[in-house]
């Protein structure tokens, strides 16, 4: 992270508490369009499956990880529209993460986005199930819809399981578990891994599908890689701050878990500076990534430093 003294012309927007900031509204509809649309089986006796995940699927959220992927596809030039089966994708791991998350083993939470959370609502082994499936259709859902050469596929879905896998949020959630981190760089590590690692896949498979090559990407990806830990360090401020309302889960879960955080490692103040500088980097990154200006990612940037809920 950087000093508030390194930021460049093209990081000027500082977050202001209580008010986020304006957000690609436009590339968030296209998103939840796809999403609604999506079909799984045409087999009923499996339809029960089917209705809970469409259930946590269409729970609302403001689709961050496939509007970055859309937005990143629109910053090198390319239509949006193209990438709509890899967003889909990338929606579907997040809310089987989601799934498994808040299951009676995990986080054991009850509400999830204003309502009881797929385990309440279905049951826990249909909530597990649903979650195994939609990690699973996420996979089938771009090798058999996504348009690109098949090499640049297969690449960015090699990127996509590592993301997800053990040395990407899986291996990430276990650390949270096991509690084992003791020092600052282990947390961000743990949160590189379980928060970051599918950030930075939303940006980083766009570009492998364009075919761009790894030395051609890596400022998008260090823009990536800050983006997701700014979204986990305002994401352990809200934890603190927010109301149940606005969070649509109980406030302070964090706490009642035992969770080491941004906010109980250096305290509110503390995490709100590296907040703050945490978006400062992101900022000079992505305008190393794209000097010609990407508008919707730096909208992104900035509504995960403000974000309220």
């Amino acid at each position: 992270m950087t000093s508030p003294n390194d930021a460049t012309a093209g990081a000027t927007v500082v977050p202001q508490r209580g008010r986020a900031a304006a957000y690609p509204d436009e590339l968030q509809q296209l998103v939840e369009r796809e999403l609604d649309a999506l079909t799984f089986t045409e087999e009923p006796r499996i339809g029960r499956l089917v209705e809970t995940m469409r259930y946590s699927l269409l729970a609302g959220g403001k689709r961050i990880r496939p509007v970055l992927a859309l937005a990143t596809a629109r910053s090198i030039g390319r239509d949006e529209h193209e990438f709509l089966p890899l967003a889909s994708a990338l929606e579907l791991i997040h809310t089987y993460s989601l799934i498994h998350d808040d299951l009676p083993a995990m986080d054991d939470d009850d509400m999830r986005r204003g309502r009881p959370t797929a385990h309440v609502a279905y049951g826990e082994d249909v909530a597990i199930l649903a979650g195994d499936a939609l990690y699973a259709e996420a996979f089938r859902h771009v090798l058999s819809q996504q348009a690109g050469e098949p090499a640049d596929i297969l690449a960015a879905m090699a990127e996509l399981a590592g993301a997800t896998g053990v040395n990407g949020m899986v291996g990430g959630q276990f650390l949270d578990i096991a509690g084992e981190q003791q020092t600052a760089a282990d947390l961000r590590r743990l949160h590189g891994l379980k928060t970051g690692r599918l950030i930075c896949a939303s940006v980083e498979c766009v570009l492998l599908i364009a075919g761009m090559s790894r030395p051609d990407t890596s400022a998008y990806r260090e823009f990536a890689s800050e983006l997701g830990v700014l979204f986990q360090i305002v994401d352990d401020i809200l934890d603190v701050t927010g109301t149940d309302d606005a969070l649509g889960k109980p406030q302070g879960s964090d706490e009642r878990h035992g969770k080491r955080t941004y906010v109980s490692e250096f305290g509110l103040d503390g995490a709100r500076e590296l907040a703050v500088r945490s978006h400062r980097q992101a900022r000079v990154s992505l305008a190393s990534a794209a000097p010609g200006g990407a508008a919707e990612l730096e909208q992104i940037t900035d509504f995960v430093a403000t974000r309220t809920s």
